[in-house]
């Protein structure tokens, strides 16, 4: 039976990485030994992640993931191993990357992003006493996995509002990672916002790569290519939905002096961003940490969670990081985003999906 939750609220934490090669990726952190046995009969060993393509240290989406992993070990006093994953890798590698983890059991298994569904739906089938979670994907019903998915474009109309409210040529840019439907939610949310404000803003939009494998998630490279074109034609604040391309972008738009809006986890708070952090004007926050942490509360309870947990605006699943001082010294445009939130909390306003 499907239930729904509230995310917790995670501090995103970056750690030094030690990687040692096991299996198929690499593991950051092996912290299980023997399985642990809580007053609730949790037997497990701990929980499991994998991560997305980029890995740990993107500041962004799979750190989002690692702080609500960090969390649940230490709140719950279990272990917890996290594999990166491969350049190149098939799906073939992420079924053996979940097995592995099955299989040595640790309770829940989870995959972080969309990716890991064709994997989350083999391996859940052979192991159906472990509870599994995929993020940013609800395609698989089975009565052992959690589907946790989030209203991504209500957080993004934010962005989009403080957009629209923060620059100063009416001329903006958004820059996806990857050219699919999960991103194209961020796109439709921002464009929405944006001209909510202004009708006639003028929005610059592109997408770095057709398919994950060409790196559109993992190149910052491409991000700050995207970013010098999109400000050479005249936009002063970019929005990215890019992963660790992403940083790219923030870096581009803090050298030229543009206002960035960073993604998924609080940007302006992370530190190998600190240099950049002047010019991130806010973040669109996706509560990944939240929903990878909830999923392990629930298996440790003893009631796992299944079927479709969505994050929104409401519940705190999504929302807008307001870090930076400088964005806090502009009253309208905090006042906009405010008002903007609370619409769409009341149903007010009903965000787009599609561009």
């Amino acid at each position: 039976m499907s239930r729904r939750t509230r995310f917790s609220q995670a501090a995103v934490a970056v750690t030094v990485i030690a990687l040692a090669a096991v299996g198929c990726g690499k593991s950051s952190t092996d912290t299980g030994s023997d399985s642990k046995k809580s007053s609730s009969g949790y037997t497990g060993k701990g929980i499991g992640l994998a991560y997305d393509i980029g890995g740990k240290g993107d500041q962004s989406f799979n750190d989002a993931a690692f702080a609500g992993f960090q969390k649940a070990e230490a709140e719950f006093k279990i272990g917890g191993r996290d594999i990166e994953p491969q350049d190149g890798e098939s799906d073939a590698d992420k079924v053996q990357r979940l097995e592995q983890l099955a299989k040595s059991g640790y309770n829940p298994v989870i995959g972080v992003g969309f990716v890991y569904a064709p994997a989350i739906k083999e391996v859940a089938a052979k192991y159906p006493k472990i509870t599994f979670g995929i993020i940013d994907d609800d395609q698989d019903k089975a009565a052992n996995v959690a589907d946790l998915v989030f209203h991504e474009e209500q957080s993004s109309y934010l962005a989009g509002v403080a957009a629209a409210k923060a620059t100063k040529k009416n001329h903006i840019g958004f820059i996806g990672g990857v050219d699919i439907p999960l991103i194209h939610k961020f796109e439709a949310g921002f464009d929405q916002g944006a001209k909510s404000v202004n009708p006639k803003i003028k929005i610059e939009s592109q997408y770095l790569t057709q398919t994950p494998q060409e790196g559109g998630f993992a190149s910052p490279d491409k991000g700050k290519d995207a970013a010098a074109g999109q400000i050479e034609k005249g936009a002063d604040v970019l929005y990215h939905a890019a992963g660790l391309s992403g940083q790219g972008v923030i870096s581009q738009a803090a050298a030229k002096k543009v206002w960035a809006i960073g993604v998924d986890s609080d940007q302006y708070a992370q530190s190998s961003l600190a240099k950049y952090k002047d010019w991130i004007l806010g973040s669109a926050l996706k509560n990944v940490g939240g929903a990878v942490y909830d999923l392990t509360k629930s298996v440790v309870d003893g009631k796992p969670l299944s079927g479709v947990v969505r994050g929104d605006l409401k519940s705190g699943g999504v929302g807008f990081a307001d870090s930076n001082p400088k964005y806090k010294a502009m009253p309208d445009v905090v006042a906009a985003v405010d008002k903007a939130k609370q619409d769409i909390i009341d149903g007010k306003v009903t965000v787009n999906t599609n561009p």
